[in-house]
């Protein structure tokens, strides 16, 4: 549930100071990417403190080294989150979380298996998966076109 709270908090304080004046937060993509990278800087963090050994569980058994796939893919959502701030590599860093996201997917689905609160089940899980989905393809389908797009005023 934090990384959706994160998500959802950063993105609206992104576009509300947009709207009250900040000029590099007005295109609300820009403001999604703030809310992904700090979103990805929490969840990669909590790969090493707080709550590793939980990540190092989800991981289906029949994948090895379950500690080295959560290190690289904790170093991996740290990354892309710093790629999603600079213009330059935000598609590509939304295009790898994006990946990602489907790949580590069925972690998510062993995870939820067994006695797990409400929040933890499949349904919820799947839910923010799409959620966090929906927001990395956005900014890799939208990003830079509104600057690219001619003006209408």
């Amino acid at each position: 549930m934090e990384p959706l709270a994160t998500l959802v908090a950063v993105t609206g304080l992104l576009t509300l100071a947009g709207a009250l004046g900040a000029e590099r937060l007005r295109r609300p993509t820009t403001a999604l990417r703030g809310g992904l990278a700090a979103m990805f800087t929490v969840t990669g963090g909590a790969h090493f403190i707080g709550m590793r050994e939980e990540i190092v569980d989800m991981v289906p058994s029949a994948l090895p080294a379950p500690g080295l796939l959560v290190t690289l893919t904790g170093i991996a959502e740290i990354a892309c989150a710093v790629g999603l701030l600079w213009s330059r590599t935000a598609r590509a860093a939304a295009a790898a979380l994006s990946v990602m996201l489907v790949v580590m997917f069925p972690a998510n689905v062993y995870a939820a298996d067994g006695d797990v609160p409400w929040w933890d089940r499949l349904g919820p899980r799947t839910a923010m998966q799409v959620v966090f989905l929906a927001a990395t393809v956005t900014v890799l389908v939208r990003h830079g076109r509104a600057a690219a797009e001619p003006s209408l005023r």
